[in-house]
Order: structure tokens, then sequence, then C-alpha cells
């Protein structure tokens, strides 16, 4: 069966349908991860998108239960250039294109994906639909005309947990707050014994005290982090009462909730190939990102926040974290699955923040009740 993607800016690409036979509208953006397409069709933060893989040969190793990232994959389409319907791999439980028939999302392979990065690389990421229908043209840009981007927005209500629920463990109480979150974020709390309590993406502060948590961890979602005020709000009025560790979407909304600005780039982050530079020790990271929001840089300098990353391509904040608060945040995924793994050190730095904020909460009364003896004995 014949699939067709047609851009916003009338480019037309014409080749197979594998997936579902359906029609959807999403953002156009590429990811240039050789491996872990199952990861990305299963990472919330796609959500409303469509994405291409810039890696040509997509579906060789099949789809398993073990990798998926959520229960369900969010994407609006899968681009690709070779699709392979028989997997070989013996983790394999089925195809790509069952998993996409199974959730409804249409699939297009034979076209050439080199053509449609460069395009998105140039005039940036942009709107388009991918479909299987008999439509003409015409009809296609008709539609995709009365599309809004409010309609490709309210992702993070779409892919957060309606309901609370919790990973028991024996150490660190930790509120993860999910704005579409990914499974390695609990994975990486929970292998280190930590207590988590996943709670909804619209929480709010007092809920969250209610749960006498020993740090906070904000994770990452789909969209424009101006989109969800009362986060930014809720992050604002927790700051420095607990110590906050934010991923990608959770480091955009704290730095909003310290008074920094986000900004939309051209076409986004996405892909396990990104370089990142601590400015610390002048390391680099290969990380795994997915982003198309960015934190303003001139606007931190008016703020408490720090800058402790960049990206090495683009000299774009990849990290900050708060001058006077036990917070910090990284724009990108220290719990990547499938990889790179190199930042996962980040959760055991935010669990040894934990710890020192303790240490010093239990201080400061004894160190009162010094002052006071001693301004007695005066």
């Amino acid at each position: 069966m014949q699939a067709r993607l047609l851009l916003e800016d009338g480019t037309l690409f014409v080749g197979k349908s594998f997936g579902a036979d359906a029609e959807m509208t999403g953002e156009v953006v590429f990811n240039t991860g050789i491996t872990g397409y199952q990861e990305v069709l299963s990472d919330p933060s796609y959500c409303g998108q469509i994405v291409t893989m810039t890696y040509p040969l997509i579906g060789n190793y099949g789809i398993t239960r073990d990798d998926f990232e959520s229960i369900r994959p969010f994407v609006h389409g899968f681009v690709v250039r070779r699709h392979e319907p028989v997997p070989s791999n013996w983790r394999a439980e089925y195809s790509v294109d069952n998993l996409l028939k199974e959730y409804g999302i249409p699939g297009i392979s034979d076209i050439d994906t080199r053509m449609l990065t460069r395009i998105i690389r140039h005039h940036g990421t942009m709107k388009g639909i991918l479909t299987t229908s008999s439509k003409s043209v015409e009809e296609l840009k008709e539609m995709l005309g009365l599309t809004t981007i409010d309609e490709l927005r309210n992702q993070v209500a779409r892919t957060s947990t309606p309901q609370m629920f919790s990973s028991p463990g024996s150490k660190e109480r930790i509120v993860l707050v999910d704005f579409g979150a990914k499974s390695g974020i609990l994975r990486e709390l929970t292998s280190r014994g930590c207590d988590v309590i996943v709670v909804p993406h619209d929480t709010t502060a007092e809920e969250i005290r209610r749960l006498h948590p020993d740090g906070i961890q904000l994770s990452n979602g789909p969209g424009d982090p101006k989109d969800v005020p009362y986060a930014v709000n809720m992050v604002k009025e927790l700051l420095g009462e607990y110590p906050i560790f934010g991923i990608c979407l959770g480091h955009q909304l704290f730095a909003l909730a310290a008074g920094a600005d986000t900004e939309k780039l051209k076409f986004g982050h996405r892909g396990g190939n990104h370089p990142v530079k601590d400015l610390a020790s002048g390391r680099c990271y290969i990380t795994s990102q997915n982003h198309g929001y960015t934190v303003n840089e001139e606007s931190v300098k008016s703020t408490e926040l720090e800058v402790t990353h960049i990206n090495n391509n683009d000299k774009t904040i990849e990290g900050l974290k708060h001058k006077k608060f036990p917070a910090f945040s990284v724009q990108y995924h220290p719990e990547a699955a499938p990889g790179p793994h190199d930042s996962s050190y980040l959760f055991d730095q935010f669990l040894e923040m934990i710890r020192e904020h303790k240490q010093n909460e239990v201080r400061k009364p004894r160190q009162a009740v010094l002052a006071a003896a001693v301004k007695g004995a005066r």
C-alpha cells in the first residue's frame, strides 16, 4: 500500500506504507540514533510528532516487551528509509509493523530520509500529515492548513500518569513528578533503593508536601514548557524547601521557576550521540537527547542560576544549578536507554545532595540553640 507524507511547505514524499492504515498530523522531526527505535517510539516526549529516523535500516531487531520506555507509543507517525518486516533477534516478540498497527500509528518507508532531514535542518521543524488515504494533495494541504499548533499541544496531560502510584524502597523517598516520564528514570531511582512515589503532572506543592519527600524529581515530557504554567508555580513554591533534580522538560520548568526564559530551537536535539561539556571538569559526555526547546542563555544572567553544562555542537545550555538552593537540572537524559550511560552518575549526585540537605537541616536547630545560649550568656 502507498503512503504519503506532506509537509506544510508543500514538499510531498511518496513511499510504502507499514503500520496502521491511518492518517495523522504532527510536527515532523528527526532522530539521529543508530539503535533504540523502540525506545524512541515509546518515549512520551515524542507525543504529537512524526519521527524520522536518519539511520536507514529500522525494524531489523524487532520489538521486545522489556525495552519499552512507557506503556504505549505516543508518536503520530514513523518515517524510515528501509523498513525490515521480519526481525532477526532472539529477544524479538513481534515487529515494528505489528506495534504500529496495534496503536493506530501510520508508517512510511522507501523515501529519501536524507532529503527530509536536510529540509528540516534548513527550514526548521514543521507540521506534516502522514496518510495512507487516496485523498488529493489539495485536500491534504487544506487539512494541514486547518491544523493549528494548539491542536498539537496539551501533550503533557495526555502522557502523564492519571493517578499516583508508588514503587517502594528502603532508602530516600523521591517524589517523581510525571510530565511524560520515561521508565528509565524510575528504574535508575529504584535500582538505588529509593522509595519512589510517582505523581501526576498537575500535583500541587501542598499535595507533594503531604507525601513527606526527601527529594523531588522533575521528569522529561513533551512540548513547550510554557504550556504547563501550573508546574512552574509548583516548582517555584518548593524551590529551596526540598532538593530538586530536573531532566529535559523538568530542566526547562526549573529554569522558568528560577526566573529564566525558554525558547524554541530550529530543529531540536534528538538522538543518542550529542556531545555535552561539563564546565567544571572540562570533560565531554556523549548524551541521549530529545527536546525542541532550550533555556535562553541571556535570561540566566539575571537569575540565581549557574550554567554547568553546554552543548558542544551549538553551545546551548545543557545543565543548570541553583547558587543558593539544593537544585540542579540537565537538558539531556542520564537515564538513557539503550544508551549512552555516561551520565547516570547524576542520580548518585542527586542522592548525595539529599543527604547533605538532611544533615544541614539537622544542624540548623542545633546552631540556633547554641546561638541562643551564647546570646544569653552575654
